[in-house]
């Protein structure tokens, strides 16, 4: 049984699934920040931790990461975890590689009825100094409302090399002003990562209230 991790009113209209980073639990700063910011607008938030991750917490050897290809499986099954105690209207989603994971699962659930929605904290589009890499192609034909929050500056994807790809209208992006992949901005930007965080969950609460 996948283990979820509640933030929110339990009547709220709709419910966001996130999955955590490579590298950082379900319970990691970005995370809990960012949960607790959707609460606050009104979303239910649940997290969750693939099986690697869950291994660390256990005291488990450190290792790294599998491919996030293999772990769109653990997604569906925490998918449909937290569908059973969802409040209103799902959507799935994650920060960074849980957000691509996310993304691979979310057409087929949202073809069926069971995700209305999806949501990516920082898109890997590619691997940091390899934009010829891109993880775009299953984004092509996407019909599922998706939103993508991504820092400027993201070094997975900038605003510039985004903007020259060619996605389909079911994809939206707010863009954090000067955000690196956890949103932060450079000193004297005119903006603080506490910004671009509450403008970040302003967009999501508007979106999964409005899908």
């Amino acid at each position: 049984m996948t283990e979820l991790l509640w933030t929110g009113p339990d009547d709220a209209d709709a419910t966001l699934l996130l999955a955590h980073g490579a590298g950082a639990p379900m319970d990691s700063p970005f995370m809990t920040l960012i949960s607790d910011m959707l609460a606050m607008r009104g979303i239910r938030v649940a997290r969750f931790e693939f099986a690697y991750m869950a291994a660390r917490r256990k005291g488990g050897k450190r290792r790294p990461p599998p491919k996030a290809e293999t772990l769109d499986g653990e997604m569906t099954v925490a998918a449909r975890a937290a569908a059973a105690g969802a409040s209103g209207k799902l959507a799935i989603g994650g920060k960074s590689m849980g957000g691509r994971v996310a993304s691979h699962v979310a057409e087929n659930l949202h073809k069926t009825g069971e995700v209305a929605g999806l949501v990516c904290l920082g898109y890997p589009f590619h691997p940091p100094n390899t934009p010829e890499r891109l993880r775009v192609a299953h984004l092509e034909t996407l019909t599922c409302p998706t939103l993508i929050i991504q820092g400027e500056r993201d070094p997975f994807g900038t605003r510039a090399e985004v903007e020259a790809l060619t996605l389909p209208p079911a994809i939206r992006i707010h863009w954090a002003h000067d955000g690196d992949h956890d949103l932060g901005p450079r000193g004297g930007s005119g903006t603080t990562r506490r910004g671009n965080l509450e403008a970040a969950a302003d967009a999501i609460a508007a979106f999964l209230k409005a899908l």
